[in-house]
């Protein structure tokens, strides 16, 4: 997936960018309004982090013209004001969601995250693949209505698999939004944590095309 981040402070933008990209995801950038609004103009992106206070352009401008112009990727709005009255405006505007500064990080990429997720189709809370369905907002797991049991990180690794479900998701990408940021990431884990969770939920549920990745609900040949 690619994503456009649209800051002018050089710092922010270059950790938002590395975030990111560490994350997974293929990644453009722009240091104001015009430059910003050229590119999502003209560039096909999964979503857009948009800061308000840009030079040359503001960021509602950006956003209004954008929308004017029917580009309806997902946009989650950064603002550094206080006001109430400056949110609204920005969803007013257009954006699918908001954080005011300063922020962690590892919020930001959630929210990128919950955008990528509905923009896939997965508006519910709940997100269903064949006899299994999970329940993002209380992190319950069931199959066939039966409730199943699964530590944090077996629930963190399939809620990612399920919210992409169709398509093959790397491992790095996998390792990259399994685990807190500064953790010590160990990638035989990942087959530790997909077996645990085939005795869960089925032997075939998670599919692997052999040295590429895994996914859920999208028929590859298994591994």
């Amino acid at each position: 997936m690619r994503i456009l981040v649209v800051e002018d402070d050089p710092d922010l933008n270059r950790q938002l960018c590395e975030a990111l990209a560490d994350a997974g995801y293929a990644v453009d950038k722009a240091f104001d309004g015009e430059e910003g609004n050229f590119l999502g103009d003209t560039e096909p992106y999964d979503a857009v982090i948009l800061d308000i206070g840009l030079p040359k352009m503001d960021g509602l401008s950006v956003l209004e013209q954008w929308r004017r112009n029917d580009r309806n990727m997902p946009v989650l709005v950064l603002t550094a004001r206080d006001r109430w009255s400056d949110k609204v405006a920005g969803i007013d505007a257009g954006a699918d969601d908001y954080v005011a500064k300063p922020f962690h990080m590892e919020e930001v990429l959630a929210r990128v995250r919950a955008l990528l997720r509905r923009a896939a189709g997965h508006a519910s809370s709940e997100i269903e693949v064949g006899e299994i369905r999970l329940d993002t907002r209380t992190a319950r797991v069931t199959r066939n209505g039966s409730q199943v049991k699964l530590t944090s990180l077996e629930f963190r690794l399939l809620s990612y698999l399920m919210h992409h479900n169709g398509r093959l998701v790397p491992r790095m990408e996998l390792i990259e939004h399994l685990y807190e940021q500064d953790f010590d990431r160990d990638s035989n884990t990942v087959e530790v944590f997909i077996g645990r969770l085939r005795k869960k939920l089925g032997a075939g549920f998670i599919e692997t095309v052999r040295g590429l990745g895994y996914q859920v609900g999208g028929g590859a040949d298994e591994g």
